[in-house]
């Protein structure tokens, strides 16, 4: 299956000056979990999470008037509209996100979730063993931590 054939084409952009809360915003009134930041030629430069805000904005007491680009992780890894899911599968691990924005050349087409994967593929055990491997991955100490 193709990554064109599971996008969702509607994504959410920001742009690196607009401020951290305009962003939260935005993210609160349109249910979103994550917004793409656009640079000053408006191409896809990074993506900031709901994570993100509560680890890089409200933890570390960035003023809400500041400007979103420095709290989104950057580079910004994507996939290509014609990358088979199982590739795109591969980089989501590699990279331990669960998130990946779609561009074809420069342009942002849509995003691909591991919800997206679950729900449009209806496979819900790919979904499940990408999340664990994703939350492995980025919370080591969690993840092996022996709970009693």
């Amino acid at each position: 299956m193709k990554l064109r054939e599971l996008m969702t084409a509607d994504v959410i952009t920001a742009h690196r000056d607009d401020t951290t809360l305009s962003v939260a915003q935005t993210m609160r009134d349109r249910g979103v979990g994550s917004v793409v930041v656009t640079d000053s030629e408006g191409d896809p430069a990074g993506i900031v999470t709901d994570r993100d805000m509560a680890l890089r904005v409200v933890a570390d007491e960035r003023a809400a008037e500041g400007p979103i680009g420095p709290c989104a992780t950057a580079p910004l890894v994507t996939g290509e509209p014609e990358m088979e899911l199982e590739e795109a599968a591969a980089l989501m691990v590699q990279h331990r996100i669960r998130r990946l924005p779609i561009v074809e050349g420069r342009s942002l087409l849509g995003i691909v979730t591991l919800d997206d994967i679950a729900v449009r593929t209806g496979d819900l055990e790919v979904a499940q063993r990408m999340t664990a491997d994703v939350i492995e991955g980025a919370l080591p100490d969690f993840f092996f931590h022996e709970r009693g």
